[in-house]
């Protein structure tokens, strides 16, 4: 993060401190864009989108303070993937939706064992903390790949946009990735 980046996140987080209604609009206007990115790909409608980003700022707004985020962009990113994901579970929970929630989903489930117990939100923490694992061994592109579609849920096609590649190459990119992370957890002893 760029130090006048930073300085901009400062004065925005003292907003909220203050409890100055302003925080919500500058936040709105350097993030706004990125919240809704988030919360389109995960819903598929830009309504709802708008309204989960709506409930982003009121839970940043609720949240700071006491909360001091280290880096507003992750700490806004996650609260606005958390609440479009509760959303998108609520409103879907008897049909399939538009969004890239689904498709994630449906590429990732291979790798998730289907056990529905105590052990397996143990094995769920544990599989988290194998995975960050397993992104550390990956260089940077392909790591941030990887983030950008599991994490984020952007589609192949704004990743391509967003790296300067194919779509087919980012394809071939998150195959091979989810095939070494499925190997590397093997290998640890997760049931796959």
């Amino acid at each position: 993060m760029k130090g006048s980046d930073f300085t901009e996140d400062l004065k925005i987080i003292e907003l909220y401190f203050e409890r100055n209604e302003k925080a919500i609009s500058a936040t709105d206007e350097k993030y706004g864009a990125y919240c809704m990115k988030i919360s389109q790909n995960i819903l598929g409608s830009t309504e709802d989108a708008e309204e989960c980003v709506n409930d982003t700022y009121l839970a940043a707004w609720n949240s700071i303070p006491p909360k001091i985020p280290k880096i507003l962009l992750l700490f806004l990113g996650k609260i606005t993937r958390n609440i479009s994901l509760n959303f998108y579970r609520k409103r879907h929970s008897e049909k399939r939706g538009g969004g890239e929630y689904e498709v994630v989903l449906d590429e990732i489930s291979e790798l998730v064992s289907g056990k529905e117990n105590v052990e397996k939100d143990f094995e769920r923490r544990e599989i988290l903390f194998a995975i960050n694992d397993f992104l550390k061994t990956l260089d940077d592109e392909k790591r941030n790949i990887f983030v950008c579609r599991y994490w984020y849920f952007y589609s192949a096609k704004d990743i391509a946009k967003l790296f300067g590649k194919k779509e087919s190459s980012v394809h071939s990119s998150l195959e091979r990735t989810r095939k070494k992370l499925g190997k590397y957890l093997s290998e640890r002893g997760f049931e796959l």
